[in-house]
């Protein structure tokens, strides 16, 4: 009967102990710094035509991120036809050493209206898709290159 309650009490032990081992959750890695400024591209994307790439159809993308309170704050701005510029609330959550995001925004008529995004960002890169009523595309920024002191 002791014997019995033993193994019953060790099978219970090595039960709890396998339990803790799989739900504790490995270190997340230091999250990555994207917070600052970030240059690219962005093109409208026809879903139909697959197999082709995306236009790049206006001049440069500009952008500047900045965390505050648990979310990112991006300002993107360009021309395309005329000045535009929007301000964005990203949400985003670590997973490696990415963020990843997801949002919707109202743009305005004139715009485009309501988008959906999501993207990836790193340190080194900032990589999103977007859809729309009437759009769908994606945008690539990096980190731009330092300017050279002029002589």
């Amino acid at each position: 009967m002791q014997k019995c309650i033993s193994l019953v009490l060790l099978g219970f032990l090595l039960f709890i102990g396998i339990s803790l081992a799989q739900t504790t959750p490995a270190p997340q890695p230091e999250a990555p710094n994207i917070n600052g400024d970030w240059s690219g591209t962005w093109g409208i994307y026809t879903p139909a035509k697959g197999s082709t790439p995306p236009q790049n159809i206006c001049k440069e993308l500009i952008a500047k991120v900045e965390a505050k309170d648990g979310v990112w704050l991006a300002t993107f701005e360009g021309d395309c036809g005329r000045p535009y510029k929007y301000n964005i609330k990203m949400e985003g959550r670590q997973i490696g050493k990415a963020i990843m995001f997801k949002g919707t925004t109202d743009l305005g008529p004139k715009d485009g209206g309501v988008f959906d995004w999501i993207g990836r960002a790193n340190e080194k890169e900032f990589v999103g898709f977007f859809t729309s009523a009437g759009y769908t595309g994606t945008f690539y920024l990096t980190r731009p290159q330092p300017k050279e002191p002029k002589q």
